[in-house]
């Protein structure tokens, strides 16, 4: 079975506008599919840095001397790169969301078409996960979670529920959790119900929205200009916040201006954005939400 399969693969690598010998970053490296198309444009004097923080995602890793692949979160992307002193770089790409490795094998819990226990951490080192968030959260938490990372509508009663539900016994399982919220779950829906259930749980057990926020904000510092960053996003949440800052620098509200009414904003969008190809959803149907935006550093 294949570890994952790129997303737009060429479209994104494009977006970075190559150089040879340019040091670039890709921040999920995963599979390797992007890295390996990034290698394949590099010249000998060439650098690319990738970022990982599934240690299964490192049976994937790729010799190459111009290659370094980084045991670590991009939340620490500044950090890393000035470990490996390494200042500025000429482009970063993002694949965001779970991997299909992730998703496939059952026992890390991410997909809802298998029994597990209730983990979805994306680093297995890590000792928090999603059994701590329905089994230690206060309801209000709860419900924030569900509403705010879910966007259900349902998110009080739901938190409600599992709240009871853990009084008799843990919830340990994803088949416990599907049971407890039954009523949340109408047949015709259950499907993108549980969907939402998960993807909220996973958020928070990953801290997914905070740590694209922090990575975002140090591309400003580590981009050289006229830098690119290639992201691909895979819901709302995440796709406002990469927009956002892609069009002004900031995550909500707008930027001030200077006393002549000029706007001074770190980025240039190239493009509209991108979606896979009738195509390519058809060979690869985790595609199907796919968004790419690309930028580039003023």
């Amino acid at each position: 079975m294949e570890y994952h399969k790129a997303v737009l693969l060429t479209e994104t690598v494009d977006g970075l506008n190559v150089k040879p010998d340019g040091i670039y970053v890709d921040v999920t490296f995963g599979g390797g599919g992007h890295s390996r198309e990034i290698l394949g444009r590099l010249g000998d004097k060439g650098r690319l840095i990738a970022f990982d923080q599934d240690e299964d995602a490192f049976v994937n890793r790729i010799h190459d001397a111009r290659f370094l692949l980084i045991h670590e979160n991009f939340r620490y992307l500044k950090r890393f790169l000035k470990f490996n002193n390494i200042s500025k770089v000429d482009g970063i790409l993002g694949d965001f969301g779970v991997s299909s490795h992730q998703f496939n094998v059952a026992e890390r819990g991410f997909s809802t078409r298998f029994e597990a226990e209730l983990d979805m951490r994306m680093n297995k080192n890590s000792s928090f996960s999603a059994y701590d968030v329905v089994n230690k959260y206060t309801e209000e938490r709860l419900r924030l979670v569900l509403f705010q990372y879910g966007e259900l509508r349902a998110a009080a009663g739901m938190a409600r529920v599992i709240v009871e539900s853990r009084k008799q016994e843990p919830i340990v399982s994803s088949k416990q959790l599907k049971n407890s919220l039954g009523r949340f779950l109408p047949k015709h829906r259950e499907n993108k119900v549980l969907a939402q259930i998960y993807q909220a749980i996973r958020i928070e057990v990953n801290q997914e929205l905070e740590a694209l926020k922090e990575f975002l904000s140090q591309t400003v510092e580590v981009l050289n200009p006229y830098g690119r960053l290639s992201l691909i996003s895979y819901h709302s949440l995440e796709d406002r916040l990469v927009k956002r800052f892609m069009r002004n620098g900031l995550f909500e509200g707008e930027p001030e201006k200077d006393v002549f009414g000029r706007v001074e904003i770190p980025f240039k969008k190239i493009g509209k954005f991108t979606t896979p190809s009738t195509l390519e959803i058809k060979k690869n149907n985790r595609a199907r939400s796919a968004k790419l935006r690309v930028a580039e550093k003023l």
